[in-house]
């Protein structure tokens, strides 16, 4: 729902303020209809079903994996592509991976959104319609902004679709912010904002190799972007995400653990999540799963705690770093 649009329409009803709260929290609940709103007033229930639709963002087509994942395809009132996905999990979380922009203005060489044309950010209530479209369904409790985009490129709309996220159901520390390295961003989260987690696309800790696979290194190098991390794990007191793709050939060497290992210190500010590469047309193959158990294994002698992450929805183009509006 466009929380603007409904400010502006109560306001014009002449409505008391509280009449947003309202809204919201039937919202937040899970309603799928005006009409379930019991204790708004009848006229005004039709006059918001008349003039104001539930969502900002109109649902294209759904996918559902084998394994549960469920990703929507939306489009935004001005066209633009937005993907969402649901990972349902045997341990009952129910985690939404929520998009920031339409498309990406960042060209990482091994993730397809890269590779669509950059539309525009989204504005804070189409992000939380991402997240009240999956909540009509079933209860939610994690949420990860590693969708489409570079969310800190976005961060003021994100921040506050964060405030609003544990009224869905979905608690500061279980909401996480992905980013390239964007270090504006990364410092403005030290001192701002609810206490979300952080999560830092990082891939190779060589200099040279990151800035080949991605380019936002040349502005950033990942010297700079760790010494920020380390601040904002000092300031906020939780450890940064590390994510590293594990490329075939490209970055899975037992020296490269061994790299990042060094660079990843003090090692309890920063946790490492090892991802299998998911297939797109980038021309990179995911290594063997005997050289992701060595690669942890060579982190977690050095002190430093590594898990592999859970591959979801892989089948229909929902997992790490396939989505560009595409549905299976």
């Amino acid at each position: 729902m466009d929380l603007k649009l409904l400010d502006a329409l109560l306001d014009r009803a002449g409505e008391p303020p509280f009449r947003a709260r309202q809204v919201w929290r039937w919202m937040a609940g899970g309603a799928a209809s005006y009409a379930e709103m019991t204790d708004l007033p009848a006229p005004l229930r039709e006059r918001l079903a008349e003039e104001l639709p539930l969502s900002s963002l109109d649902l294209e087509r759904e996918a559902r994996a084998r394994d549960g994942t469920q990703k929507a395809l939306f489009r935004t009132a001005d066209g633009k592509a937005v993907e969402a996905v649901l990972m349902r999990y045997r341990d009952a979380r129910r985690s939404l991976c929520l998009s920031s922009q339409s498309g990406c203005p960042l060209t990482c060489t091994f993730c397809a959104t890269g590779r669509m044309r950059f539309a525009r950010n989204l504005t804070a209530s189409e992000i939380l319609d991402q997240a009240l479209h999956f909540r009509r369904a079933e209860p939610v409790d994690h949420a990860v902004f590693m969708g489409m985009g570079e969310p800190m490129l976005n961060l003021d709309a994100v921040l506050e679709a964060c405030q609003r996220l544990p009224s869905i159901g979905i608690a500061h520390r279980r909401t996480a912010i992905s980013t390239v390295g964007w270090l504006p961003g990364i410092e403005r989260l030290a001192t701002e904002g609810p206490p979300v987690r952080v999560a830092l696309s990082l891939h190779a800790a060589d200099e040279a190799l990151r800035s080949e696979l991605m380019p936002v290194n040349d502005r950033y190098p990942l010297a700079d972007v760790l010494a920020a991390c380390r601040r904002w794990s000092e300031r906020r007191r939780m450890a940064v995400f590390v994510e590293y793709l594990m490329l075939d050939g490209v970055n899975d060497r037992y020296e490269q653990a061994l790299a990042l290992a060094r660079v990843l210190q003090p090692r309890e500010a920063f946790k490492v999540n090892l991802i299998p590469y998911n297939p797109t047309d980038s021309g990179f193959e995911g290594s063997t799963r005997a050289a992701i158990d060595a690669f942890r294994a060579a982190l977690e002698e050095r002190g430093l705690r590594a898990t592999v992450r859970l591959t979801r929805g892989r089948e229909i183009d929902a997992a790490c770093g396939q989505l560009a509006a595409r549905v299976a």
